[in-house]
């Protein structure tokens, strides 16, 4: 390189050389300086580091005295920062890290005064290197001089150990040594003994190695190699017949896979004849049975390679002509155990499983939407699937009748081991819930209209309930058999006439709805029983007509006395105190007024004489009576009325003496009779005739615009679209016209309802 190229050569170590040679020129024009920059080393001492000695009056040192620091101390609030800037060490060109020391001088120096700060020595990784170095060396020169092993030094060399023939013999299992050569090689070692004179007993000497010597040693080399040799061979051999053995037992093991496999061929060949013969057969019972004893046998022998051999498969096949021949002229309900007998001995061999049939749907592990575990179905589910489902689904929509369970009932307790979960789940949910409900919702025992009453639901219902799916009779579950039950009996018992007396439907479902019956009955039945007694029943103690009392009574088995009791003293009670004060306040006669007290005290049947609530109205009739004695004369002016009079006008005449005589009751003045039982709103009454008519009932979350009434849809699509829009304001119905949707008129509930429910 020419000295007019040449810039000043960096002395930092950048290219691993030291300071410039002498006499090489440097350029210190001001031009160059500026436009080549310098890579020489700036050296940096604790004296000499930039402190603002130089310029002490710089910005940057200004700034710098400002935040606390001091010249010849380090950065940092403690002074334990640097005192230099950091150095640059440039390598030379190609070269990798480690070609030259990373560190330079000035680095050392800061890690040394950093771990002074510390508390620790820092020693430097070239002084530690040294040190390792000589101790290292210390011990190879004490090993040498002791003669001991010591670990890094130098080691014995190892004494060689020659073996005997016979110890080279008894390690060679099998190999014979000759005596001759035996001999030879026993008596050479690593030196001779030689008997000498006294002066040198003891003392080896070495002789010259002679033809002997030299041959032994070769015949024991060759010995040596023989010997390895044998035992390699022996240790091949030993492989060999290990070998030998296994193939031979894996011979023996394929060969009776051949044979057994053989068996199976002959037994699907002979099943094959089977089949072919039972097609033109007559006797399909002897048929079945030649192929069930057949494949009895192939389960048997060959219980364990079901699986390995898709023996599945083949007994699939070959009951399926004779099975889809059964199906084809087979009537369910009319024969529901057809093959049933032959299908359960085959159990197993056909790959029917208890997981994978109906038993899986016990009532307490059923899921309605259980995930199918195996993507695909096996070969008897299709069997099954394709065969016998579609005559037992055509004989459920067109043959089956719903108020005959039997067949039906029959059919599936005979193949519910047989058939597959799915296949069960598809029979129940599709086919039978939906029949049932039709038949449920078609029932009315109160349409005077049907000249043929079909059976209460309960003889055609209960012996379904072991075969639905749990769900169906949870009432929780709001699309379930049981629900729609429930509803039934709700609109029944809203509509039921009450001189006709309890409906006889009704006592069967109460083992069945313990927990949901009584609160139908309190709702729906109570409050329609109460406007009855309030209507009908009037004291009249000349000729008193028991009639709607008794007809009251007859709910008893239905109701608890509690709420009987409840009733009577709401509608009759108040009456009936009534009379009495009107009678003891015009000239009584106290003898007939006990005889009408005991003779209304044996009218009602002991549980209810005795309850607390008729009890006390019995005591308060006393009082009455008694107060009425101690007043005497005055009684008719001073005697206080009941402290609550009936809720509707008695009827106006009354007996004072035994003989017809009519008299008004004087009007309560007290406080008006709180009504004890809810009366049915007209929302229920509405809601009772849409389920009693197939109709749903349903919020829009809307309101009417003038009266802010709530808007309902009233529709017969289960999608719950379509339909009129109702609102109700007092006890009238209100519907908006489809063409006009501003324009509403009153509607009944009849069948121009229906037919606007159903447009």
């Amino acid at each position: 390189m020419s000295g007019e190229e040449s810039d000043e050569i960096p002395t930092g170590g950048g290219l691993g050389f030291g300071s410039p040679t002498p006499g090489r020129r440097k350029f210190e024009d001001d031009e160059d300086t500026q436009r080549k920059p310098s890579y020489k080393k700036m050296k940096f001492s604790k004296d000499s580091a930039p402190q603002g000695s130089s310029k002490p009056n710089s910005f940057a040192a200004k700034m710098m005295a400002k935040m606390g620091y001091v010249e010849g101390q380090g950065l940092g609030a403690d002074g334990r920062g640097r005192l230099a800037p950091i150095e640059t060490q440039l390598r030379p060109q190609g070269a990798g890290l480690g070609a030259v020391r990373e560190k330079t001088k000035q680095a050392k120096e800061e890690e040394k005064r950093e771990a002074a700060f510390r508390g620790v020595e820092l020693e430097d990784s070239e002084e530690e290197e040294k040190k390792r170095r000589r101790k290292l060396r210390e011990n190879r020169i004490a090993g040498g001089a002791s003669g001991a092993s010591t670990p890094g030094g130098s080691r014995a060399r190892p004494k060689i150990r020659y073996r005997t023939a016979s110890e080279i013999e008894a390690d060679s299992e099998g190999l014979q040594v000759p005596n001759v050569l035996k001999s030879l090689i026993d008596i050479t070692g690593k030196e001779t003994k030689l008997l000498t004179s006294n002066l040198t007993s003891g003392i080896s000497i070495v002789p010259s190695e002679t033809p002997s010597t030299r041959i032994a040693k070769e015949a024991r080399r060759d010995l040596e190699a023989f010997a390895d040799e044998w035992r390699g061979l022996s240790d091949r051999k030993k492989f060999y017949d290990l070998q030998s053995t296994q193939i031979v037992g894996d011979l023996d093991t394929e060969q009776e896979k051949i044979r057994r496999l053989r068996t199976v061929v002959e037994t699907i060949q002979e099943l094959q004849q089977l089949s072919m013969e039972n097609s033109v057969a007559t006797d399909d019972n002897s048929s079945w049975e030649a192929i069930t004893q057949k494949l009895e046998s192939l389960e048997v022998d060959f219980n364990d390679d079901l699986d390995n051999y898709n023996l599945q498969e083949v007994a699939v096949a070959a009951i399926h002509p004779l099975f889809r021949s059964a199906m084809l002229d087979w009537s369910p309900l009319a024969n529901p155990t057809l093959t049933v007998s032959y299908i359960q001995r085959l159990l197993h061999v056909l790959g029917i499983h208890p997981s994978s049939t109906s038993d899986a749907l016990a009532p307490q592990d059923y899921q309605p939407t259980t995930l199918r575990s195996r993507k695909s179905t096996s070969h008897y589910e299709t069997l099954i699937y394709t065969l016998w489902l579609p005559p037992v689904r055509t004989a459920i929509t067109t043959t089956w009748e719903p108020h005959d369970p039997t067949a039906l009932t029959t059919l599936l307790t005979a193949w519910r081991p047989l058939l597959p979960a799915f296949i069960i789940s598809n029979l129940t949910e599709q086919l039978i819930i939906p029949r049932l409900t039709t038949a449920l919702s078609a029932w009315k025992p109160h349409h005077k209209r049907q000249h043929h009453q079909p059976p209460p639901p309960h003889t055609w219902l209960f012996p379904w309930l072991p075969h639905l799916p749990p769900h169906h009779t949870d009432l929780t579950y709001p699309s379930s058999l049981l629900t729609t039950i429930k509803q039934k009996l709700r609109s029944l018992l809203s509509a039921h006439p009450i001189p006709t007396g309890p409906p006889t439907y009704l006592p069967p479902w109460q083992p069945l709805l313990p927990h949901a019956l009584p609160p139908l009955l309190t709702t729906h039945l109570l409050p329609r029983l109460a406007t009855y007694l309030h209507t009908h029943l009037l004291i009249d103690p000349s000729a008193q007509d028991l009639a709607p009392l008794t007809t009251a009574l007859a709910y008893l088995p239905l109701l608890s006395p509690s709420s009987l009791a409840a009733l009577l003293a709401t509608e009759l009670f108040p009456k009936w105190h009534a009379i009495l004060h009107l009678w003891l306040t015009s000239a009584p006669n106290y003898d007939e007024i006990r005889e009408w007290f005991l003779w209304w005290k044996e009218q009602l049947p002991g549980p209810l004489t005795t309850h607390p609530l008729i009890a006390a109205e019995w005591t308060k009739g006393l009082e009455t009576i008694n107060h009425a004695l101690e007043l005497g004369p005055d009684a008719a002016a001073q005697l206080p009325p009941p402290a609550a009079g009936p809720s509707r006008p008695l009827h106006t005449s009354a007996a004072t003496n035994g003989t017809s005589a009519a008299a008004s009751p004087r009007p309560a003045t007290a406080a008006t009779k709180t009504p004890l039982l809810p009366e049915p709103t007209f929302k229920d009454v509405v809601e009772d005739w849409c389920a009693e008519e197939g109709l749903l009932l349903m919020p829009l979350r809307e309101a009417h615009e003038v009266t802010g009434a709530p808007l309902f849809r009233v529709t017969a699509s289960a999608s719950g679209k379509g339909g009129v829009v109702v609102y109700m304001k007092g006890d009238v119905l209100w519907a908006r016209s489809k063409k006009d949707r501003g324009l509403w008129s009153p509607v009944g509930l009849d069948g121009g309802l229906v037919g606007l429910a159903g447009g």
